[in-house]
């Protein structure tokens, strides 16, 4: 479909997220590297309780669209981490965007990031953490570099409840696009409660948010047919999937943490004659 048959702004339009709609819809719709990443991250901050100054990693960032608001509408510092997208071209969005003093692209590996323990205020994670999280050691390594009492908060997309049995019909099914949306790395999407139990069993983090996304899957589905009429996605259109679905197991889950004080226990003395 052209874009003069079009209007990515309405199609964009979602009464939910009003600090996401002050952005370009073709930009959102040209740097989208998954579902609607500025309404993930609106949706996330909301409880996130970042304040101006800030140091902010923001993990996963795809192609910077998450650090660029994040610079915008929380006046914070950014560390914009991505390992699939090079640093010098998020520079150049983020130098388009003139927040040169404010973000600041890194290619790492989520394996082996540059950063001092407990450096970051906050951390963010949108459509990145079940790519590596689900590791059940990685929060111990990755939280080192949040500050004890800082949040650490994550948006993945999430089933809405477990399978009863296998995977079901639609989700595996060839759609019209071509595409097979349950792959097998889809074996990373999990339900809230997983997240939430991984996380909480340990003694670094104490949860203190774990939802899910009201009619995520409907938001979703908004976007996808989004960038397909505008003829930016990369990959084979989801809507069969989604509209098959209907919220029925598709949807995004949101957790948010905080990192425990750091104790350290006292030497004991030794019991010298």
């Amino acid at each position: 479909m052209s874009e003069s048959k079009i209007n990515l702004r309405d199609m964009l339009h979602n009464e939910d997220f009003p600090l996401s709609a002050k952005y370009d819809p073709r930009w959102v719709a040209e740097n989208q590297m998954g579902p609607n990443a500025l309404w993930l991250t609106e949706w996330l901050c909301r409880e996130m309780n970042l304040r101006p100054g800030m140091r902010v990693l923001d993990m996963g960032c795809g192609k910077a669209m998450s650090s660029i608001f994040l610079a915008r509408e929380f006046d914070v510092q950014v560390w914009a981490n991505d390992f699939w997208i090079p640093a010098t071209d998020n520079w150049q969005r983020i130098c388009e965007a003139g927040l040169q003093d404010r973000i600041f692209p890194i290619h790492a590996e989520a394996h082996a990031l540059p950063y001092a323990e407990g450096f970051f205020d906050a951390i963010v994670s949108v459509d990145s953490y079940h790519y590596y999280g689900t590791d059940d050691l990685y929060l111990n390594y990755f939280v080192k570099f949040l500050e004890p009492g800082g949040r650490i908060g994550i948006v993945v997309p999430a089933l809405m409840r477990d399978f009863d049995g296998p995977v079901p019909e639609h989700l595996t099914r060839r759609q019209k696009s071509g595409g097979v949306f349950w792959a097998e790395e889809c074996w990373s999407i999990h339900t809230v409660d997983w997240w939430r139990h991984l996380w909480g069993r340990g003694s670094l983090v104490a949860v203190g948010l774990a939802d899910t996304l009201a009619d995520g899957w409907a938001t979703w589905l908004q976007f996808e047919k989004a960038i397909d009429a505008a003829g930016t996605n990369p990959f084979p259109s989801d809507i069969e999937v989604l509209e098959a679905d209907a919220g029925a197991y598709l949807g995004f889950a949101r957790m948010i943490a905080e990192r425990k004080p750091v104790t350290t226990s006292k030497p004991q003395e030794a019991n010298l004659p």
